[in-house]
């Protein structure tokens, strides 16, 4: 099992070295999906947080949670957002079990 490091992170210069051009298009893509526009910025990482949270993605979580509080975000909004996410996916679960009575 690969545990969890924070200074895993930094092994993403070993893919930008390795693969620059797939690497230099996802940074620009996660940088343009991030930037200003019809969401502001804490609304943006309020929803990456839940979504983080959806996936299990540890590192994202810590990252956007950061991002988030940085852009004002408060700890009843990343608490909302949690729940958010916990009711998409209990949601997601209980709409797939509709297939075991098809």
């Amino acid at each position: 099992m690969i545990e969890y490091r924070k200074d895993n992170l930094g092994q993403l210069k070993t893919i930008g070295a390795q693969a620059p051009d797939g690497m230099q298009a996802f940074m620009a893509f996660s940088q343009t999906a991030f930037s200003g526009g019809a969401l502001d910025e804490k609304t943006k990482e309020l929803i990456a947080v839940a979504v983080a949270i959806g996936v299990k993605c540890s590192y994202c979580i810590d990252v956007h949670t950061a991002k988030a509080r940085e852009a004002g975000a408060t700890d009843k909004e990343l608490a909302e957002a949690s729940l958010v996410a916990a009711a998409i996916g209990a949601g997601a679960a209980m709409t797939h079990a509709t297939h075991a009575f098809v």
